[in-house]
């Protein structure tokens, strides 16, 4: 367990009679990149929403960095950074602002908040002039930008990507690409969901397959390397279909 960064147990969950989850279990070891494939409602953004404590679970159990969801929510959640598919944030603000607002979520001290704000605006490319814009006016991969960084203004040692590439221009999905191979260097994880099968055979080091709330394959993507060629008609057979 000291090595897990996640590790969920039996999860179920349900909307009213419909079961969505329905027993999943699986473990996420620290310093790997953990990769969640699954058709549109085979429950990938409910597993996400029942780790980060967005939506409360039926039954199991999710332990992040050996602390529970349930009984320790907060200091689990000071542990991850989260980024949606969609980038949401209070676009009345600037980037700055913005950024600002969630490291005082997190009691971060000035010092921290400036070494990490210019560390990540480098690292994504964006100029100040930008950051004192209102977040209304920026385009879509620049309001994705703002949510990337907000996600790890506070150096959490779990990153939790919803679908993160939804919409991003090239040179943002190169950014970001480089920006995940480079965060787990330092024994860092992250936990991604995406339809992009390439980017997930690309930087995973291990992928589920995740099928009617169940997972269905589990594959080491570093102990059988062919299978990144080929992880696209992998995930067609799961699925009972043909490229």
């Amino acid at each position: 367990m000291e090595n897990k960064a996640i590790e969920i147990i039996n999860l179920h969950k349900s909307y009213g009679n419909k079961e969505v989850l329905k027993g999943i279990s699986l473990s996420v070891d620290k310093g790997e990149i953990f990769g969640l494939l699954g058709k549109n409602g085979a429950g990938k953004s409910t597993l996400i929403d029942c780790m980060i404590g967005l939506k409360r679970f039926n039954d199991g159990q999710i332990l992040i960095d050996n602390l529970d969801i349930k009984t320790k929510p907060l200091e689990v959640k000071n542990s991850f950074g989260y980024v949606p598919s969609e980038p949401l944030t209070y676009e009345i603000m600037n980037g700055k602002e913005y950024l600002e607002f969630i490291a005082s979520c997190y009691q971060m001290s000035q010092e921290a908040f400036e070494s990490n704000f210019n560390f990540l605006k480098n690292k994504f490319e964006l100029a100040d002039e930008d950051l004192l814009r209102p977040i209304k006016e920026y385009s879509h991969g620049m309001k994705q930008k703002i949510c990337l960084m907000a996600s790890l203004i506070h150096n959490p040692s779990l990153w939790v990507l919803d679908e993160p590439t939804v919409g991003l221009d090239i040179i943002v999905y190169e950014t970001l690409v480089k920006m995940m191979k480079s965060y787990v260097q330092n024994k860092n994880t992250i936990f991604v969901t995406s339809h992009n099968i390439d980017l997930v055979a690309e930087i995973c080091d291990r992928v589920a397959i995740i099928n009617d709330g169940q997972i269905d394959l589990l594959i080491n993507l570093n102990k059988e390397p062919f299978k990144r060629r080929n992880l696209k008609t992998i995930f067609f057979k799961v699925y009972g279909e043909k490229l």
